[in-house]
């Protein structure tokens, strides 16, 4: 059965549309680039390194904790770069499709500002650390292949909002902590204020194609709930990459890595980023407590 013409709340797609308008900048001009960062300041929040709160951050000399956050900041900007990409490809593919129809016009302005971003992040990888790293594998979705057309969708829209509001997380820290050399707040600050649009758009989009899987196939949702959360702890991840620590001249990055990860103090960590995606889900009727 194919899916049903997306029906937005109109009050709240015209305000994002005025939003997206009103609050045009052009970032070609409107960042100042230094032609080198301060070598004793962070490039990203040391709270929000992967090393945080753990024995493994004090065991480190202070030169290779400024030198993890430079790589850290590397890597959740060359995260942003590939995520934009991926969802930019999704998008494009569907903007003028009839399912969108309604929603068409704040596509373009989505395209528009996401193009935008994947260029700030880049400029600043490549003028500072000289490199993007690789995109990371992705989730495998084998286990939601056999659900409807309507299922998928939903699920691509998922992953695009899951991604926007992890990183937006993030940005809001950032883009306030004076700690950070300014283009890194600035960059921060700009890409928190344009997702701040786009997470309501995707919560909206995402409620309306879960509403018509409920309708059509209720079994199908606690599948879409398993692997939602799969994917949360997926992006979750990507943030904990073993390149960042070998370039910062920490050792064994593999090991460092799966110790990181199940830390009780980053454990904690995750489920403070995580919080507000997972409350919006549980609302929604695909909560983690679905899955458990």
């Amino acid at each position: 059965m194919a899916v049903r013409e997306i029906e937005p709340v109109q009050l709240n797609l015209d305000r994002l549309e005025q939003l997206a308008e009103s609050g045009y900048y052009n970032p070609y001009t409107m960042f100042d680039w230094p032609d080198k960062i301060e070598p004793d300041m962070p490039w990203m929040s040391e709270s929000l390194t992967t090393l945080a709160g753990t024995p493994m951050w004090d065991e480190l000399t202070r030169e290779q904790q400024l030198a993890l956050t430079r790589y850290e900041a590397i890597n959740f900007f060359s995260l942003n770069i590939h995520g934009i990409r991926e969802l930019m490809s999704e998008v494009v593919m569907r903007i003028h499709e009839k399912t969108y129809a309604n929603v068409s016009e704040f596509l373009h302005h989505f395209i528009g500002e996401e193009n935008e971003h994947m260029w700030f992040f880049a400029q600043f990888c490549l003028r500072y650390g000289g490199k993007l790293y690789p995109a990371q594998p992705t989730l495998k979705a084998d286990s939601v292949e056999h659900l409807s057309p309507v299922a998928r969708e939903m699920i691509v829209f998922a992953r695009i909002l899951i991604f926007e509001e992890i990183v937006d997380y993030y940005n809001a820290h950032m883009a306030t902590d004076q700690s950070l050399p300014h283009i890194a707040r600035e960059i921060n600050r700009v890409h928190h204020q344009d997702e701040s649009r786009h997470v309501a758009f995707g919560r909206m989009i995402f409620t309306n194609l879960l509403g018509q899987v409920a309708e059509r196939d209720p079994d199908e949702v606690p599948v879409v709930a398993e692997y939602l959360e799969n994917y949360l702890q997926y992006s979750i991840g990507t943030l904990y990459n073993p390149a960042a620590y070998r370039d910062a001249g920490i050792p064994d990055a593999l090991a460092l890595r799966r110790r990181a990860l199940e830390h009780p103090a980053r454990v904690a960590a995750h489920d403070e980023v995580l919080k507000r995606t997972r409350k919006f889900l549980s609302k929604a009727g695909v909560g983690r407590e679905i899955v458990k």
